[in-house]
């Protein structure tokens, strides 16, 4: 079985482990019965693991219950750099082993709710632990949305983006964020309303800044290149600006000027939301 997932921008600002927004980079896994366990990995993170480390290995071990298995994984969406990686291979793994719930088992294995929810059903999305099982709620997006990424050369392990994080926020800080993600949902529903204050946050952002200490130079940047708001991806490294598409390219151009003056090895692409989330059986994936 064949299974294709989208990679997804987490937390948006002030949405921390509640938002995502699923993005057109993918990651396919292809498995069959074997006499034995094979891996093959093409694109993004391909060989950078033994057959035994590899997640989606890990995956269909538990779904299958043996690992006689023949894994293929192709995938166009760079490791550690918070774009839902782990979260769209866990998913694409637990279907093509033939989970009928690809999005439990990838939040069992994986964690995170809220970019395997975006993997699974496509677009914004919010999602959380409910009684022990994640709960995902598609939300509404402007169709004029687009977004531009920046996408450092370095990378950001979550468990070191975590450990930056303090055990215990202050009231006013968790207040802050709320009201600023009322603003960020009306906005994405409506870019009209989107202004760059929505995607301001006192939970993560800043504490994670000494991580990546050009981000604030980089984010600033993709606002005066025409974005309406910007906020890091997921845990980082990467950074995201919420544009119309119209203006996307244009903000793309001027975004990679900054970068190279600000001396920060790296690229910039113009993504998609994808609306399609997890499709099984969809055709060969090409590795970017």
């Amino acid at each position: 079985m064949r299974a294709l997932a989208p990679g997804s921008a987490a937390n948006l600002g002030p949405g921390f482990d509640a938002l995502a927004l699923a993005v057109n980079r993918y990651v396919e896994v292809e498995i069959t019965p074997a006499p034995s366990l094979t891996l093959v990995t093409r694109g993004e993170g391909a060989d950078q693991f033994a057959p035994e480390d590899h997640l989606a290995v890990q995956v269909a071990r538990q779904v299958v219950g043996h690992d006689r298995l023949a894994i293929t994984v192709t995938s166009q969406i760079p490791l550690a750099r918070g774009l839902g990686s782990s979260a769209a291979l866990a998913v694409a793994a637990a279907a093509a082993a033939g989970s009928p719930d690809p999005l439990g088992v990838a939040v069992a294995i994986e964690g995170h709710p809220e970019n395997a929810g975006a993997s699974v059903v496509g677009g914004l999305v919010s999602a959380c632990m409910v009684g022990g099982a994640p709960n995902v709620v598609q939300l509404p997006l402007d169709p004029a949305l687009a977004v531009v990424v920046i996408i450092p050369e370095r990378t950001l392990k979550t468990k070191d983006a975590r450990a930056a994080l303090p055990q215990v926020i202050d009231r006013g800080d968790a207040t802050f964020n709320l009201g600023r993600m009322g603003l960020l949902l009306a906005g994405l529903a409506d870019a009209r309303f989107l202004i760059p204050d929505a995607t301001d946050d006192r939970l993560h952002q800043r504490q994670r800044t000494p991580l990546f200490p050009e981000a604030p130079e980089l984010l600033a940047a993709l606002i005066e290149s025409g974005c309406l708001a910007s906020c890091w991806s997921g845990a980082g490294p990467t950074l995201l600006g919420f544009v119309e598409t119209a203006n996307a390219d244009r903000a793309a151009e001027t975004v990679r000027g900054r970068l190279q003056r600000a001396g920060v090895a790296g690229s910039v692409a113009v993504l998609q939301p994808d609306h399609h989330g997890l499709v099984i059986g969809a055709p060969p994936l090409a590795p970017s």
